[in-house]
């Protein structure tokens, strides 16, 4: 293998997506089960419209962030599991005699979740608009939307990365799938957050992550430009993102041993 890190970085990308393209059950899921909740959670609460205060008269425009978010929740699992694979089966092994720079395996590796998570925004959109969602920022709304929503996948995809570093396994990896589903349960997801009148349940939602990144997108399809809601939401994206890339690199460390 070159040692070129641009090489490298490509080489390794060009393997995820390969990979991830030639996985149906990767792709499927992700785009299905969220469109599928879509539906279900549109249809049972729709009255909630109807709530003083509520930001839209259209619950589907206010629900179709969520898809983004389970969307990327994916990702998690599909990064990770790709990895825990490649030490299970030796391969990362055999990368440790070849001059692999660290940053080039982390980097390539999340290729796959970056096409994956450009797929998966642009079903979520169309089947969205097509179904009488709004989208109040226009067509370059839905530039940033992508924009937005491939930040999130992309950032979740390294903490995959790192729990299939840690644990090396791919069934640990997918266990962790629930719990991050918990994070997104546990934030505004089906009400606005000054509409969670639970006062245990609004503090949990304030201090969520999720939350902001819902709202960061809501605010393309609901209020059109708010610039505050977006750099919240990329800067939350992105701290993700640092955090996961620096927890797996340490955990690189002890996993690519050369020889």
């Amino acid at each position: 293998m070159s040692s070129s890190l641009g090489n490298q970085v490509g080489q390794l990308a060009r393997r995820s997506i390969l990979r991830t393209l030639r996985q149906p059950a990767q792709i499927v899921p992700a785009i299905v089960f969220p469109l599928f909740l879509l539906a279900v959670n549109t249809g049972g609460l729709k009255e909630a419209t109807n709530l003083p205060g509520f930001p839209t008269d259209s619950y589907l425009t206010f629900i179709l962030a969520v898809p983004f978010i389970q969307g990327a929740l994916f990702s998690v699992m599909n990064s990770g599991t790709d990895l825990a694979r490649d030490i299970e089966t030796g391969f990362l092994n055999r990368l440790a005699l070849t001059p692999l720079r660290g940053a080039a395996l982390l980097s390539g590796l999340l290729a796959g979740a970056f096409v994956l998570g450009v797929v998966q925004a642009a079903a979520y959109l169309a089947v969205g608009l097509i179904a009488g969602a709004e989208l109040a920022a226009g067509p370059a709304g839905a530039l940033v939307l992508v924009l937005l929503s491939v930040a999130i996948t992309v950032a979740f995809g390294t903490i995959g990365l790192f729990a299939a570093l840690r644990f090396g396994s791919g069934e640990a990896v997918q266990g962790l799938f629930p719990v991050f589903f918990v994070f997104l349960f546990l934030s505004a997801m089906t009400l606005p957050l000054d509409l969670l009148t639970t006062d245990w349940f609004h503090a949990i939602a304030s201090v969520n992550p999720v939350t902001y990144l819902l709202e960061a997108i809501r605010s393309l399809l609901i209020e059109g430009w708010n610039l505050g809601d977006l750099a919240l939401g990329f800067g939350i994206a992105a701290a993700i993102g640092a955090l996961g890339m620096l927890a797996a690199s340490s955990a690189l460390k002890s996993r690519l041993v050369r020889t």
